[in-house]
């Protein structure tokens, strides 16, 4: 079938991407999905730092490529092997399948799948097939998704069904943003009532986590970034206290108000700047989290002494240490009884013609999550 979908060509070309235009709105074409694959109508999806990241060439991947990530639709074909879906059912993706064989998988780890990890950074679905094609040339795809387009095929261990109240622009957001976010408080860190946290980089992953650490009792939810707007929009959704990472005393007044330094330090903005700032943001015995993925050259000068005398603990954090067949059903319960309001991320609507523009905003930080409607 003949589809729309934003093909990247070219990583790392200018900005602004309005003038230049990275992301082509091209006409593919898409096989019926094959084995244990399944057809979706992709209804929304959301503009992430990650897709960015591969656009401006931080996260190199195999080109041409239909990118997208985070993303909700419905169930269009239902390819051979696959019983336990409906045509019509209403589904989020998840951006690393799981094949539930190898050893991550066998352990309840499915975020670190490693056929997954493999398929993603070929470029290909689970089963290695590529099914997008430009002029009988194949176009890779972005994480076993490539949702900006209006349709997809993706593997089945890429979906996961949702209640056919949840809106899709709502829905979307869950495949990556709640998902990484609220996966790192509650998954990960383990965060509990009472105990202290901070949070640094406040982008829709950080202010997702920020609405998870609220669910969870955290005594303090300190927010911090390099933006009085986004520090705003983290004191409208409930933090405790924010402090402008650009302050000269920004960690000495994280300290003071958690009396120490705080028992959670989690870092979202992708910098190694960034994840230093969060280490010495965190107190004697404490854990800092990182889910930020700057270049893969990126280091970080860790203070080994600190490490060991005070027994901290540095660790990172992917899709949210997440199975998604678990986690995202109990978000989306979380926020339909008003724990976890994750609505108050979106920022707007686009359609595909305006994508280009849309990473131009993301870029600027103008946005949290911006989703494309299709």
């Amino acid at each position: 079938m003949k589809i729309r979908a934003a093909v990247l060509r070219q990583m790392g070309a200018s900005m602004p991407y309005t003038m230049s235009k990275p992301l082509e709105i091209a006409e593919l074409d898409l096989d019926r999905p094959g084995r244990g694959e399944v057809l979706v109508r992709i209804r929304a999806a959301g503009l992430c730092h990650s897709d960015l990241s591969v656009i401006n060439g931080s996260r190199p991947r195999p080109l041409p490529m239909a990118i997208g990530h985070e993303a909700a639709g419905e169930v269009v074909e239902l390819g051979e092997g696959v019983d336990d879906l409906d045509v019509g059912d209403h589904v989020v993706l998840a951006f690393v399948p799981s094949c539930g064989h190898c050893l991550p998988c066998s352990e309840g780890r499915p975020a670190l799948c490693e056929p997954g990890a493999a398929s993603n950074g070929k470029g290909t679905l689970l089963t290695g097939d590529i099914r997008l094609h430009s002029d009988g040339e194949p176009v890779h795809h972005h994480l076993g998704c490539s949702a900006f387009a209006d349709h997809a095929v993706v593997s089945r261990c890429s979906i996961v069904k949702i209640d056919k109240d949840l809106p899709f622009n709502e829905a979307a957001l869950f495949g990556c943003a709640v998902l990484t976010g609220v996966g790192a408080v509650v998954n990960t860190a383990r965060v509990q009532a009472g105990q202290t946290t901070v949070i640094v980089g406040l982008g829709g992953v950080g202010l997702a986590a920020l609405l998870g650490v609220i669910a969870t009792g955290a005594a303090h939810v300190i927010a911090v970034d390099l933006s009085d707007e986004k520090l705003e929009t983290a004191r409208e959704l409930g933090a405790t206290a924010t402090v402008n990472a650009r302050d000269a005393d920004a960690v000495e007044r994280v300290r003071k108000l958690t009396n120490g330094g705080a028992d959670f330090a989690f870092e979202f903005a992708g910098s190694e700047k960034a994840l230093e700032t969060a280490y010495k943001m965190t107190r004697r015995g404490g854990t800092t989290v990182t889910a930020g993925l700057p270049a893969p050259t990126a280091a970080m000068p860790l203070n080994i002494v600190s490490l060991v005398a005070e027994e901290r603990t540095v660790k990172g954090s992917y899709i949210g240490t997440c199975v998604p067949v678990r986690d995202i059903p109990r978000y989306v319960a979380l926020y339909k009884s008003g724990r976890l309001p994750v609505n108050k991320l979106l920022s707007g609507a686009i359609r595909l013609d305006e994508i280009n523009e849309g990473f131009d905003r993301l870029h600027k930080g103008e946005v949290i999550r911006l989703v494309v409607e299709m």
